[in-house]
């Protein structure tokens, strides 16, 4: 879609299309005045063989060209999504005893590394991406890097354990964040957190403090809540029950400027990692196309001027 960078320029159209309003009122009167000449078998005898609709095709050449080079003068441009350079995605996964909860077939931890592994290998090739994994604590897993086998083995080699540690899992993701090299830059590399969780906070800080410390970094943290109301496991031979704190999530994701995604099943969950992969990491810039603008009304005003000079021996 073509939008204008400096709209204002929009108003040289006007002039141009009081000149095609003119060229329309001049022919349509010469027209009225040879009507008053009544003999008009006379008139085809002595008036030359005219041109007919060749005529007008030069004015109109030219007359799209003066349009063409108005639009010009206000800068069109198209949105293209270019990937982010240094671009640094962290991805943090429950590992909570939860996730072995089997609402989601074949079970959801089984469900989350297979989606895990083909969103790691969707980014493109320059992003560095790191892994996190959180239970009763934290960890950083892999640091981030641009070796992807590395973090896919340990993708799949998750082990779980007890509690829920939802706010430490952004902080460790931070700290991973500003572990990245700078390579000569000023500013820290642009970077997003993906958490995916399926239960309540049950340990550490709170998501509020995780919230606002992201915020702080200017880092978005995108959520993903796995699973259903339905999902239980069995603990030391009781069944418990691990319903998903989707609030909680949304609202980490709301503060933080990331975005909030619910899966209830594994093809739930590859899409949101499809849908992740195709915006993540990317910023919208507007490219200016003024030099299609300009060539398209040279070829016209070329053309008009040719046309011209072969039916009437003058440049209109």
């Amino acid at each position: 879609m073509i939008r204008y960078l400096e709209p204002w320029w929009l108003l040289a159209v006007i002039p141009v299309l009081a000149l095609a309003v003119a060229y329309i009122w001049l022919r349509w009167r010469r027209s009225q005045v040879a009507v008053r000449f009544t003999n008009l078998e006379l008139l085809r005898s002595i008036a030359p063989r005219g041109l007919g609709w060749r005529r007008h095709v030069p004015a109109v050449a030219f007359l799209l060209c003066l349009l063409i080079l108005a639009l010009g003068m206000a800068r069109p441009a198209t949105d293209v999504r270019e990937p982010l350079e240094r671009a640094t995605i962290v991805l943090a996964i429950d590992v909570s005893l939860s996730m072995q909860a089997q609402d989601v077939e074949p079970d959801r931890i089984t469900a989350a590394q297979e989606a895990a592994v083909d969103f790691v290998e969707q980014l493109p090739e320059q992003y560095q991406v790191g892994l996190v994994t959180f239970a009763r604590a934290a960890n950083v897993v892999v640091s981030p890097t641009t070796e992807r086998e590395r973090v896919t083995q340990a993708i799949n080699t998750l082990v779980l354990s007890e509690s829920t540690a939802t706010g430490e899992a952004v902080f460790a993701a931070l700290q991973a964040i500003q572990s990245v090299p700078a390579a000569g830059a000023t500013t820290p590399p642009p970077a997003r957190i993906v958490l995916l969780s399926d239960g309540y906070r049950t340990y550490g800080r709170s998501t509020e403090e995780a919230a606002a410390a992201a915020a702080a970094a200017n880092v978005p943290v995108s959520t993903i809540a796995f699973g259903t109301d339905a999902g239980s496991v069995t603990i030391d031979g009781r069944t418990v029950r691990v319903p998903v704190d989707r609030a909680a999530l949304e609202q980490l994701a709301e503060q933080t400027g990331g975005r909030f995604y619910e899966a209830f099943t594994a093809e739930d969950l590859r899409q949101v990692y499809e849908d992740m992969g195709s915006s993540i990491g990317h910023r919208v810039e507007a490219r200016e196309i003024s030099q299609w603008f300009i060539g398209f009304a040279l070829l016209l005003g070329l053309t008009g001027a040719v046309l011209s000079l072969v039916w009437t021996s003058r440049i209109p």
